[in-house]
């Protein structure tokens, strides 16, 4: 019988688990709330810490069954800062010592994908899911790939991991460059096809489905990266890797952003140009607004006008909105009756009289195409 169970608890073993039980408890809450995935759990990495600490030390074990925390306090383990601190755990049980802290800051590469999303998404905010398939630690062999001490030192690349290879360009010149080992895959050890771990069958890791909740959230741009810490492959004695989503903006029929403000084009006829039109922009976020103008005032052909608060939501300041700009094109008839050509020069401003030398030459003009770019 125990005295308290709380440190049980909190790794989720039964106190008569074994050490095998303890250490794969530990490792798999560790990573789950390890500083660098969850920044907001440091108090639940710092107690995970302190129960693995005591429950991995039989003499300390022994106290604590016995006593419960208070009486491992009066020994002199905690209280006074006695516990090491829980990087100092984590290191400890992925390296194998305190003094080999340097190997548990490699960490495995950086995955990296292409998010496509819609101005609409960027817009309003949205979330996604993403099946991903990654390498985690084998649980059956605790990544070590078979049984203990059957690994041994690869011969080829003498435990690095890594050939180097010298290549001759020309007479006098060569050069050195360094490739993964084949024979062990870059892992420095082999193990004897007998003594192999069946579940990973040496390779220490196995391949994992995890599926992944994205937050694209409003007013992110194009390019930007949504970083997912700790999410990337697991490799022993490494930290996992990241996974890195680059958002990719889809081509928008109506509207292209630039920055915070939105640019859209709109067509007006000869007619709604000199004499008022009133127009429906459907926004991003599905809501009708009405522009307008009035008899008399005229638009100019690639004239612009914007609306203020109706562009991009500013990223992390959704509530700040940039400007919806509209530029016009006119456009114009290929041709007017006679008669309502004359009314309508009877309606306009009078152009300016040019006077025609007798020696002028009258030309003919032809259509002619010109690529225009708006």
């Amino acid at each position: 019988m125990v005295f308290e169970t709380e440190f049980y608890d909190i790794l989720g073993v039964k106190p008569n688990c074994t050490q095998g039980e303890l250490k794969k408890a530990y490792r798999k809450l560790a990573l789950k709330y390890h500083p660098d995935k969850n920044p907001n759990e440091g108090e639940k990495f710092k107690q995970i810490s302190m129960a693995y600490e005591v429950l991995s030390d039989p003499e300390k074990k022994a106290i604590y069954d016995e006593g419960g925390e208070a009486a491992i306090k009066q020994g002199g383990v905690g209280g006074g800062g006695g516990f090491h601190s829980p990087m100092d755990i984590f290191h400890m049980f992925f390296n194998g010592g305190f003094s080999n802290r340097t190997k548990s800051e490699r960490k495995t590469p950086n995955i990296i994908y292409t998010l496509s999303v819609t101005l609409e998404e960027l817009y309003t905010g949205t979330k996604r899911k993403l099946a991903l398939q990654r390498s985690v630690i084998c649980d059956v062999c605790e990544g070590i790939g078979g049984k203990r001490g059957a690994a041994q030192k690869c011969g080829p690349c003498r435990g690095t991991g890594v050939i180097t290879k010298v290549q001759k360009l020309s007479p006098g010149l060569v050069q050195q460059c360094e490739e993964r080992c084949r024979v062990c895959c870059g892992h420095g050890e082999m193990i004897d096809e007998k003594d192999r771990c069946k579940e990973c069958s040496g390779r220490k890791t196995v391949r994992q489905r995890k599926l992944l909740e994205i937050d694209v959230l409003r007013g992110m741009m194009d390019e930007q990266r949504i970083v997912l810490a700790g999410e990337g492959n697991h490799e022993p004695d490494c930290r996992p890797g990241d996974v890195i989503l680059v958002l990719e903006e889809k081509p928008h029929p109506v509207f292209k952003r630039e920055g915070t403000d939105l640019v859209a084009h709109v067509q007006l006829q000869l007619s709604e140009a000199l004499c008022g039109f009133s127009k429906v922009i459907k926004t991003l976020d599905g809501r009708d607004i009405v522009i307008q103008s009035f008899p008399g005032e005229v638009v100019k052909h690639l004239s612009a006008k914007c609306v203020m608060g109706e562009g991009m939501p500013r990223f992390r300041q959704p509530s700040e909105k940039g400007r919806l700009i509209i530029q016009f094109v006119v456009v114009f008839p290929d041709s007017l009756p006679k008669e309502v050509a004359l009314q309508m020069r009877n309606c306009l401003p009078s152009p300016i009289t040019e006077e025609i030398s007798e020696d002028a030459e009258s030309v003919q003009m032809v259509s002619y195409l010109i690529f225009c770019f708006l």
